[in-house]
Order: structure tokens, then C-alpha cells, then sequence
């Protein structure tokens, strides 16, 4: 299907502009392969702490050698329990020094959607490779932005999209690619949780920040039917609202959304933060197939309409998804989920702000 290859033509292209940018910095794009890749994780709450940190324990080509962090408080306990030296330790003022440190190859870009164009800029300034997590920003322009960074400075900008690392995920991946159970007709995907966020400086609460459901869980709705189609949409619909307005009156607390495909395929999303759902269901001519739970940490399987099993894989995930990003850098190639796909989800997500606020109108993209 020639939308299809369209999308994987950009992933590509957008690996080989790199590339190409490279030349001139081989220092820094490709290490001694022989070497593990020294990364800095760059904001030391929940996720760096409970995933990213004891990923870096168990992977092979890359391993935990500085942290980045606005919390002074935190730095004991991380330099005791992981050996980090004084010179391997930044603020985000004096992350620019980071462009001495020969022991860090990697900055992992983990603080808040809305300072993570700014993180991550400062880094590749720097000289270095950028991880960043999802969402990627909070707009187009700092999606552009920050690509732009990477390929002045010949370095990888990656997005933390861990789920293109996983096993089933990529198997349901090669059956829209491959047409397994025939086209594709209809997607069908939810994630989220039923939780809350009380603290009222919590930055789930804060549109400045990327707060509200949308941005930090419907990007695993709208990247999946992405990646389950190998397509990109034409145009979307949406609606966002909140029950509870004493935590959530100026941030969405539930999402729902319709992307619209090339040749009639539909995609309907949900996402929220006061309703648990985590599914990827794909309908075909031929079949069907589908992933619950689908963007766990763990667990992640399905099944398939001839009665195809896809068990879980029992390996880390963040730690799968940083090997191969390491790997990458190491061996010069493209990374599996390059800037350019981290902007295409935030370019679906303005236009379904953009619909909401038009009462569901259809926006094209």
C-alpha cells in the first residue's frame, strides 16, 4: 500500500538526514562499539527511578553514569546507590557543562512534556546523543526544534516510544505490513487509567507543562494506530472533558478520537485519566488480531481470529528499548522511533485540542 511505504519512507529519511549530518562529528555518533554507551538520565522522578535506572542494570550496550536533576536532595541517595562521581552530576543549568564530560554519551530526557524541548536542545548542543521521552513536546515547533538541534550536531535524537520495542508489538506490526489477515479496515485502541493526581502541583494538572490525559497517555492510542496501520491520518475528530474539576479544570481528564486513513480506514481512540482502559484491537478483511494488555510495563499479549497465541515476553522493556537505542548510536543506524515520529504524534494531538475546541469538528492535517 503506497500510504505505507510513505510512512516508512519518512522514518527513513529522516535516519539518513542524520547520517548525512553526521559526517564530520564520528566521535560522537559512533563510540567504540567494544564500549558501553554512558547515559545521563535527566529527571529522577517516578519513571527514572523505578524503570529507567533498573533498565540500565540489566542492559548490554549502555549502562547509567550521570544523572541531571533539580532536586538536590535526591543526589545522595542516587550517587551512593548507583556510584555516581561529583563530576557526573548537573542541574539543568549547568547541563551545557555536560559537553565536557567524556563519560556521557547519552542524555535521557525524562523530566515534563513542557521542558523537554528545552532539555533536550541543551543536550545536543552539547554533543549529545538525546533519548527523550513521550510525548516529545508540546508543540510542532518544539518537536522541529529540537530535530533541528540533533541534526545540527550530528547526533541521534530517539523518542522513548517503548512499545515499537516490544515483541508482539512488533509482530502485529509485520501483519499490517505483510497484510497477514488481509487490509486493514478499522483500529480500535485505548490507554489509560482510572487514578488521580491531588497534588495540586502536580504536573499532570498543568497545561503549561503537558498536562491532562491527552498528552501523557493518549500518544500510546495514536502511536499504535500509527504503527498498527503503517499508515498516517488525513484528517482527525476529537472531544475532551473532565469530571472532576477540582483536579482537572484546566486539563483534559478524558480524550476521545477518530483518525481518519487513506482508503476509508478508521481509527478510534480513548484515553483518560478516571477509566482504566489498555487495548489495540486491528480489524482486517481476512481476520483480526489484538494486543490486551497493549502498553503495560509488562505482560504485553494477544491473540489473533485463526487462534494464534502471543504469549508475553518476560525481558525489561525500557531496558530492551535502550539497547537498541544504544545500539544504533554504536553501529551508525537508524533508531527505531526517530524525532520525526515523535512530532507526528504531537501534530495529531494539536489537531485534536484543535476539534475539541470546535465542537468534534473534522481537522485536516
Amino acid at each position: 500500500m503506497s500510504e505505507r511505504t510513505s510512512r516508512r519512507t519518512f522514518v527513513k529519511q529522516a535516519g539518513s538526514a542524520l547520517a548525512v549530518s553526521a559526517v564530520g562529528f564520528p566521535s560522537i555518533i559512533v563510540p567504540d562499539r567494544d564500549e558501553k554507551i554512558g547515559v545521563a538520565l535527566a529527571g529522577l522522578g517516578n519513571y527514572s527511578t523505578t524503570r529507567l535506572a533498573p533498565g540500565l542494570q540489566q542492559t548490554e550496550h549502555c549502562e547509567l553514569r550521570g544523572i541531571v536533576t533539580g532536586s538536590p536532595e535526591k543526589i545522595p541517595e542516587w550517587q551512593a546507590q548507583y556510584d555516581i562521581p561529583d563530576p557526573n552530576v548537573y542541574s539543568y543549568e549547568t547541563l551545557p557543562d555536560i559537553a565536557n564530560n567524556d563519560d556521557i554519551d547519552v542524555v535521557y530526557i525524562v523530566t515534563p512534556p513542557g521542558v523537554h524541548a528545552r532539555d533536550a536542545i541543551k543536550a545536543a548542543e552539547a554533543g549529545k546523543h538525546v533519548w527523550c521521552e513521550k510525548p516529545m513536546a508540546m508543540n510542532v515547533e518544539e518537536c522541529q526544534a529540537m530535530i533541528d538541534a540533533a541534526d545540527r550536531n550530528g547526533v541521534q535524537l530517539t523518542i522513548g516510544h517503548r512499545m515499537q520495542h516490544e515483541p508482539n508489538t512488533q509482530t502485529i506490526i509485520e501483519y499490517g505490513e505483510k497484510e497477514t489477515y488481509g487490509a486493514i479496515t478499522a483500529v480500535q485502541s485505548g490507554a489509560g487509567y482510572n487514578g488521580a493526581h491531588p497534588d495540586p502541583d502536580d504536573w499532570r494538572r498543568d497545561p503549561e507543562l503537558g498536562g491532562g490525559a491527552l498528552y501523557d497517555m493518549g500518544v500510546y492510542p495514536i502511536n499504535a494506530a500509527r504503527y498498527a496501520t503503517g499508515m498516517e491520518p488525513v484528517a482527525v475528530k476529537g472531544r475532551q472533558w473532565s469530571e472532576r474539576e477540582e483536579m482537572y479544570s484546566e486539563v483534559d481528564e478524558f480524550t476521545e478520537f477518530e483518525l481518519e486513513f487513506p482508503d476509508g480506514v478508521i481509527a478510534k481512540g480513548e484515553t483518560s485519566f478516571g477509566k482504566s482502559t489498555n487495548y489495540l484491537n486491528v480489524e482486517c478483511t481476512e481476520g483480526w488480531y489484538r494486543l490486551e494488555p497493549f502498553q503495560s510495563y509488562s505482560g504485553v499479549q494477544g491473540e489473533t481470529s485463526d487462534g494464534t497465541t502471543l504469549p508475553p515476553d518476560p525481558d525489561h522493556q525500557q531496558a530492551r528499548q535502550m539497547d537498541n537505542d544504544a545500539r544504533a548510536i554504536k553501529e551508525g543506524k537508524n533508531p527505531i522511533v526517530p524525532g520525526e515520529d515523535g512530532l507526528a504524534d504531537i501534530r495529531i494531538v494539536k489537531a485534536i485540542m484543535e476539534s475539541s475546541r470546535n465542537d468534534g469538528a473534522r481537522v485536516e492535517l
